[in-house]
């Protein structure tokens, strides 16, 4: 049984004429292509494939993949006797063969009459889903997704891709889509310029309540060059017959669209159809992408509450994901991360107490779903390719440097260039919305978009979560500010966070019911960020040391000594000894630092060193560029 709608039907069209490629065959001196003279394009076959022809794939994956109740093809008189002898040798049922009647392209009926022919010969009352049986697609695609996305819906779907270049937009469907993915223009085969990006392939999905749509269309429509289904898409746009959703399916997973010649045949046919994204593979076909640890400057804790924050991604430690293509999906234990061999009872009970239970390997897996779950709900058609994926990271835990996220954006990057996915897929403001749902939503994680923010867009980031931006934006206001006005900053933590305390407490309870204490913090906070920023633009480290003390001395009046906890007061309080400014740079396990004064920085170090505290100048890391 269909898992989705038993009564969804799919018509394959066949009906064309390719008077374009039988002029090639018919020109063709080399005599390498005489066999395939008067072979209906769909009746092609494709190398690699044993023989098989371009139908053969589509019919062999709509098996497999039990989505409908019943595949019809529509075909023409001329080519009949091809598509019959066809389905009898691969046990497609004849009856479910339309033939329009139609000889030549100069008494063609159009591609919407055919649909409407079969729809009636067959008493068709259920969702159809329409496809040109003669494009060829790539062998990782999966309609299983399409079908998916299109119950989601509440209108007609429409597949569309990013054209290429140097395609010929006279020849093809341009559509427009907006944020909401729907269809907001679609020009059928442009004759002047246009603007649009977005090609159409004759793949669309109608829901039973429109199909009497299409008999509306072509009572008013008498004219073959009416008939197509771009004009048809573009008619119900223009009039509100209906909601018109796109899917965007990534480039090269459909070739051979439209008329085409035996050059394209040659280009696309001659060789084994490919994954539909062309990769940049490792030596062992790996790909592999890198995250950093951030310190928050200022403005923290208030990215929860609607605040301004600046942060800086570092090289000195880092997360990385590893991706490569594999049979099954397998997530790879980080042998350090998440063990599950121990020495001994009391080696477990150690490792236990002192980073608990939770590693990476939930991180990968709750990225993944959450990132199918975006592609699934913003109708990016995902290839049906299987991978194994790993982690490696040095940063520390427990110390408030997130570690969990950086790992969770490194994961996400790379199964964005393993399907193939563009930045606009999934936009950069956007981005870090989609790394914290995987830890709030997926694994209960108390977290901000701080963090995330900084370790998708990278270096030193100024971020403003007004809560009318976010309302209306879904994002706050991200600026990436110059590289050359990173100050001069050190990092301390401990080497056994156990005593991190509970940095949060009940001040979000607080801020909710309005505590007018905890509200004025947040905008001190978020103030305190805007003169850093300004500060920072200046080059005036002072004023920055000094606008840092003032941000820790907020957080230990409104969070209290226990919540903060006794490490990390010991660590802020040696920084002071020593004349440097000090705050946190996260939840606590650190604190992060700035010493104008080269000789007591030396001194602070070595005092961090003597109480058994690790001291690292920072190094900011920056994208390329910036």
């Amino acid at each position: 049984k269909n898992r989705f709608s038993v009564s969804m039907i799919c018509i394959l069209l066949a009906a064309g004429h390719d008077w374009r490629l039988a002029q090639d065959l018919e020109s063709d001196t080399s005599g390498n292509y005489t066999h395939l003279k008067n072979v209906p394009k769909a009746l092609l076959p494709v190398a690699g494939t044993n023989g098989k022809k371009i139908l053969d794939l589509w019919w062999e994956h709509m098996k497999s993949r039990k989505e409908f109740e019943r595949v019809y093809l529509v075909t023409n008189a001329d080519k009949y006797t091809y598509f019959v002898r066809w389905a009898t040798d691969r046990g497609f049922p004849v009856e479910d063969i339309v033939n329009d009647g139609t000889t030549k392209g100069s008494n063609r009926i159009g591609s919407v009459a055919d649909v409407d022919l079969a729809l009636r010969k067959k008493g068709v009352t259920g969702d159809i889903m329409v496809v040109a049986a003669d494009m060829l697609f790539s062998a990782d695609f999966d309609i299983s997704c399409v079908t998916s996305y299109f119950k989601r819906i509440d209108g007609e779907l429409v597949m569309y891709y990013e054209a290429a270049d140097e395609e010929e937009k006279s020849k093809r469907g341009m559509v427009d889509v907006d944020a909401n993915h729907h269809i907001t223009k679609f020009m059928e085969k442009p004759t002047g310029p246009c603007n649009l990006k977005y090609a159409s392939v004759v793949f669309y999905c109608f829901r039973k309540q429109n199909l009497k749509l299409i008999t509306e269309y072509l009572q008013s429509h008498r004219e073959v060059n009416d008939r197509s289904f771009g004009k048809l898409l573009s008619w119900i746009l223009q009039n509100n017959k209906s909601n018109l959703y796109g899917m965007k399916l990534l480039r090269g997973a459909f070739t051979l669209i439209g008329q085409t010649g035996l050059n394209d045949y040659v280009k696309y046919c001659s060789r084994t159809p490919s994954d539909s994204v062309p990769q940049q593979l490792g030596s062992d076909g790996s790909i592999t992408k890198r995250s950093h640890a951030r310190i928050g400057l200022m403005g923290n804790p208030s990215d929860g509450y609607n605040g301004k924050t600046i942060s800086l991604t570092i090289d000195n430690f880092w997360a990385e994901a590893t991706i490569r293509p594999s049979d099954r999906l397998v997530l790879t234990p980080h042998p350090l991360n998440d063990p599950n061999s121990y020495g001994s009872l009391n080696d477990l009970w150690q490792i236990s107490q002192k980073e608990g239970y939770m590693g990476g390997l939930r991180l990968m897996q709750a990225t993944c779903k959450k990132f199918w779950e975006y592609c699934s709900k913003h109708g990016i058609a995902l290839a049906s390719r299987n991978f194994t994926l790993s982690y490696d990271t040095n940063i520390p835990r427990q110390v408030g440097l997130a570690g969990s996220s950086c790992i969770v954006t490194s994961v996400l990057k790379c199964l964005m260039h393993f399907y193939g996915l563009a930045d606009e897929d999934i936009p950069l403001p956007l981005r870090p919305n989609v790394v914290l749902s995987v830890e709030k939503e997926e694994l209960h994680i108390a977290a901000g978009l701080q963090d995330r923010v900084v370790q998708v867009y990278e270096g030193l980031v100024y971020m403003d979560f007004d809560k009318k931006l976010m309302d209306e934006n879904g994002h706050g206001n991200y600026q990436r500010m110059d590289s050359n006005l990173a100050p001069p900053l050190w990092l301390a933590f401990a080497v056994d966070p156990s005593d991190s305390g509970r940095i949060h407490n009940n001040v979000r309870e607080r801020w909710q019911n309005g505590d007018e204490e905890v509200v004025a913090a947040m905008q001190t906070w978020g103030d305190l960020a805007e003169q850093c920023k300004a500060a920072l633009e200046q080059k005036d480290f002072p004023t920055v040391a000094n606008l840092m003390n003032q941000n820790f001395s907020l957080r230990r009046k409104i969070f209290g000594d226990e919540c903060l906890g006794e490490v990390n007061l010991k660590m802020a309080q040696i920084a002071q000894k020593h004349g440097s400014a000090v705050k946190f740079p996260g939840s606590g396990g650190a604190v992060v630092g700035l010493c104008l004064d080269a000789t007591k920085q030396q001194e602070l170090k070595e005092h961090f060193e003597r109480e058994g505290f690790v001291f690292v100048p920072i190094q900011p890391h920056f994208p390329t560029g910036v």
